[in-house]
């Protein structure tokens, strides 16, 4: 997460940036001679690669002048073991697919960051024999792609698993000593209060241990906010924490803690638009905080009718903007000027009324493509499962398909 580059801290790193400052290291078996300064990592959007449609980010990188993406997520092989997969499915020891995104970002001049964990799916933490053995699988990754920028997304059901976050913990801490330089950041949950028990949790275990990454940022969404000034709040009742937490002062804390928020509608039906997105990018740059990132690129574009636009989608924001409005506020904060563009949007389509389909059973197994109706919403399976009740989630099992 850090280390000699992390500690010029966020008000250098804003200047270097604007400088165009790259950093010189090894070269690596897939290309990479430079890192970008850490502010773009800081401020790399997520993208999901493999999943959600998945943009073009030479497209995105044209139109908004982005150079860092947050590709998402590296998780434990379905089956099991203790190797590294994008999304549980597809080894990274033998990817290509996710490489060729890589290949492309780079040929362009930007960079990319993993992460690794998200909401869902089996972490390595949880599976691997101990820190050592979790580090040695993120590390495949580091080394497979070059990184310069890796991600721990600790959030359910790992962060809820003592051991497990001991394994993350404990295995960032490990990358952060063997691979000079390694921007690192640590995101978990956030709440009104800043972040919940288990996130003081893992700040309690990452201060046991003696690591401190570049930041550790919560997401302010999922959780009752509504709207920027409750995600503001969050952000100072966070910095109160890390200063309890870890001794430091206020300015200190700052520079260790980031913002990752959900462009749109969120999972629970929270809003957040454009304007909310400035004034939290306000209060980030005013305070010198060190990331500033959002879920994700793959929803920054209208919603058409055909999206049933005004749900949660993992494709589209289900607000009235342009393509890729929000990765202009990413491009703000890593200190560069996205090139200027004045499309209308068009108003957030109304989903048309539908009727329920059956109920959804507990019991019953449901198989992808099978449709159900839970608290006065149509879901449909993305593949077998049973007793796994209806939620609004990019990578849950079940997708919505709106009110009925």
């Amino acid at each position: 997460m850090r280390r000699l580059r992390a500690c010029l801290g966020a008000a250098a790193a804003v200047g270097l940036a604007a400088a165009g400052t790259t950093a010189l290291v090894a070269g690596s078996a897939s290309g990479a001679t430079s890192a970008l300064s850490n502010r773009w990592y800081a401020a790399a959007p997520y993208l999901m690669p493999l999943d959600n449609d998945p943009p073009d980010p030479a497209v995105i990188m044209d139109a908004t002048g982005l150079k860092a993406f947050q590709l998402a997520f590296v998780l434990a092989p379905n089956g099991g073991g203790c190797s590294p997969t994008w999304g549980g499915t597809a080894a990274v020891s033998s990817d290509t697919a996710v490489q060729s995104v890589v290949n492309t970002i780079r040929a362009k001049g930007g960079d990319v960051s993993v992460s690794i964990g998200g909401y869902g799916g089996t972490k390595l933490g949880q599976v691997c024999s101990d820190a050592a053995a979790t580090a040695a699988a993120y590390q495949q990754v580091i080394t497979k792609y070059g990184l310069h920028a890796i991600d721990f997304d600790l959030e359910e059901p790992e962060y809820e698993n003592t051991a497990a976050i001991k394994n993350e913990i404990g295995a960032a801490k490990i990358l952060q000593q063997n691979n000079p330089g390694l921007y690192v950041s640590v995101t978990t949950a956030g709440t009104a209060d800043g972040t919940g028990w288990f996130g003081k949790q893992m700040l309690l275990e990452a201060k046991s241990q003696g690591f401190t990454p570049n930041n550790f940022s919560i997401m302010p969404f999922d959780g009752g906010f509504n709207g920027a000034a409750s995600q503001t709040g969050a952000l100072t009742n966070f910095n109160q924490i890390l200063q309890s937490t870890f001794g430091w002062d206020q300015a200190t804390a700052y520079a260790h803690e980031g913002f990752s928020g959900m462009n749109g509608r969120s999972d629970t039906g929270e809003f957040f638009t454009q304007t909310d997105f400035q004034t939290v990018l306000d209060y980030a740059t005013s305070h010198n905080m060190d990331r500033f990132t959002f879920w994700s690129l793959n929803r920054d574009r209208q919603c058409t009718p055909a999206d049933n636009g005004g749900r949660t989608s993992g494709t589209c924001s289900s607000v009235a903007q342009s393509s890729w409005d929000f990765a202009k506020y990413s491009v703000k904060f890593a200190g560069a000027t996205p090139p200027s563009s004045t499309p209308t949007p068009t108003p957030t389509p109304t989903p048309p009324s539908t009727g329920c389909k059956p109920a959804w059973s507990s019991t019953a197994v449901y198989t992808v493509g099978n449709e159900v109706s839970y608290n006065n919403h149509n879901w449909k399976a993305k593949w077998w499962t049973q007793n796994e009740t209806p939620v609004a989630s990019d990578w849950g099992v079940w997708q919505d398909e709106g009110a009925c």
